[in-house]
């Protein structure tokens, strides 16, 4: 537009600071949308496969066709055949690839599960060599606990068979001594006994020697006393205990006894304790 110098000048709007932000914002918004589209339709290009062909193929020559019979008898100039257009080349077809197959969700799951089988296979398996090498640690724990019993059965027996040995030992031992004392007691009961009929037999000269049979008196009567001495020897008392039958006899036997006071008696404490405190006394006249 053209102004002239008399025309005045046109005065210019007040800028709308309101509707200058708007537009902003719709530009903006704009931007936003166009790249968004653009990032979210945005896609991979298809692949093209191309044959390549190193020589052109073979055309085969298209067929004459016929001339129409020329007359003899005229003679024309003979015209120049043209060259046969060559057949055009074809071009090889650009096949599109095919587009991409979706997933195969079946072969994904199979190669899934697959994975898991492995993956639960390896997990058997890792739990079957705990489970062996539990068994072998248990075994290994039972055979060393046999061990141990079996050293400590063979431990006992053979604590059990030293005690049985001392033991026999022992009562060997022990049977021995008492075997020795009995022997001993034996041979001191003998001398004892050799002792007491020694002294006996002193008793029973001494008694008879004392003794004033009666005139009376037939045969060989026996008469026995009782007599109660001191350990040194010493009558205290004397009581006839089995009669001969004849009291003349038994009287005549006691008075012997009271005059043959103090009676001899062996020195020995076990040979004197067969006469004191009690001694019975057999007497026979003739013996």
């Amino acid at each position: 537009m053209n102004f002239t110098a008399d025309a005045p000048p046109a005065s210019r709007p007040v800028p709308n600071l309101l509707a200058g932000a708007l537009a902003l914002g719709v530009h903006v918004l704009f931007v936003l949308l166009l790249v968004f589209g653009v990032s979210w339709q945005t896609h991979h290009p298809a692949a093209v496969q191309v044959d390549l062909w190193q020589t052109l193929p073979e055309t085969p020559p298209s067929p004459a066709k016929p001339r129409p019979p020329q007359p003899v008898n005229v003679a024309k100039p003979e015209k120049t055949a043209r060259p046969e257009k060559a057949a055009p080349v074809h071009k090889p077809v650009e096949k599109e690839a095919p587009p991409p197959k979706p997933p195969d969700i079946a072969l994904e799951k199979k190669k899934a599960e697959a994975e898991q089988l492995k993956k639960l296979k390896a997990i058997q398996a890792d739990e079957e060599k705990a489970r062996a090498a539990a068994a072998r640690a248990s075994h290994e724990k039972q055979l060393a606990e046999q061990k141990r019993q079996a050293l400590l059965r063979e431990m006992e027996a053979e604590d059990l068979k030293q005690r049985v040995a001392a033991d026999a030992a022992a009562n060997e031992a022990r049977l021995a001594r008492l075997t020795e004392a009995q022997a001993a007691a034996s041979r001191q009961q003998a001398e004892v006994a050799s002792v007491v009929g020694q002294y006996r037999d002193q008793i029973s000269a001494k008694v008879r020697g004392n003794t004033r049979l009666p005139d009376n008196l037939k045969g060989n009567p026996e008469v026995r006393c009782l007599v109660k001495l001191l350990p040194t020897g010493e009558v205290l008392s004397v009581r006839v205990t089995k009669s001969s039958g004849n009291p003349a006899y038994d009287d005549a036997v006691v008075r012997a006894i009271e005059k043959s006071s103090p009676l001899p008696l062996p020195g020995d404490r076990a040979a004197r304790a067969a006469f004191v405190p009690e001694l019975s006394f057999v007497h026979r006249p003739k013996e």
